[in-house]
């Protein structure tokens, strides 16, 4: 089983580095053209029940069945949603959530591990249905925190959370075995990258950014170490 596992294509939220977790916010316009030009088969696609996920599903995939689970939404980032780096630098709360490496809940909102039972276990359902009804190519449209924790679970070679970051519109191909799965031998073999960011591009985004005093908030506690 073959499964393509999707960012969402951008919304004005991701232009400006917020935390868009809960926020229903449409693709932006910028976003919708960046999508044109990817080319992906599945014979079942599962999404977000999130707006920015519907959207990139229909544009992707034409007008299928899409199936929603809403296990597969974003993390609620509480009382930091739609704010960015910047907006919060002052604010303890969120520097005490660095501090805890991203461990720590967002107040008002979702712990990480809590998040990342929900992801699986949507991602279990998709899977299921996948293996139940012989299909052998599907996607996943969901969001960049729902795709670290499916990654960071299951995926081979293993990877730190923050490593398995994508970008609007990017994604992984990843294969599974349904005998082994279903015998709870559960890894994700990966096939390829859609247009990741590489080692060096994420470096390069936060040190403009880090010298800009601009950090953006997915890349913040693994890279700006560095600088």
């Amino acid at each position: 089983l073959k499964i393509w596992l999707i960012r969402h294509g951008m919304t004005e939220g991701n232009r400006y580095q917020r935390y868009i977790g809960v926020t229903d916010e449409p693709l932006c316009e910028e976003g919708r053209e960046l999508l044109e030009s990817l080319h992906i088969e599945a014979a079942a696609v599962f999404v977000s029940p999130l707006k920015r996920c519907l959207e990139t599903a229909a544009i992707l995939f034409g007008d299928p069945k899409v199936r929603i689970i809403d296990q597969l939404a974003e993390c609620d980032f509480g009382e930091f949603e739609n704010k960015n780096y910047k907006e919060l630098s002052g604010d303890p709360r969120y520097q005490a959530w660095i501090d805890s490496n991203g461990i720590l809940a967002f107040p008002g909102g979702e712990s990480k591990d809590e998040c990342a039972t929900r992801n699986l276990e949507g991602f279990q359902r998709a899977v299921s249905a996948c293996i139940r009804e012989e299909i052998t190519e599907a996607a996943l449209v969901v969001h960049g925190g729902t795709i670290m924790n499916i990654m960071e679970q299951y995926a081979l070679p293993k990877k730190e959370f923050y490593e398995w970051h994508v970008g609007n519109g990017c994604g992984y191909l990843v294969e599974l075995d349904p005998v082994l799965w279903k015998k709870d031998r559960r890894n994700l073999k990966l096939l390829e990258e859609e247009n990741s960011f590489s080692e060096e591009q994420k470096y390069d985004i936060v040190k403009t950014a880090t010298e800009q005093n601009f950090v953006p908030s997915f890349f913040y506690l693994k890279y700006t170490k560095k600088f």
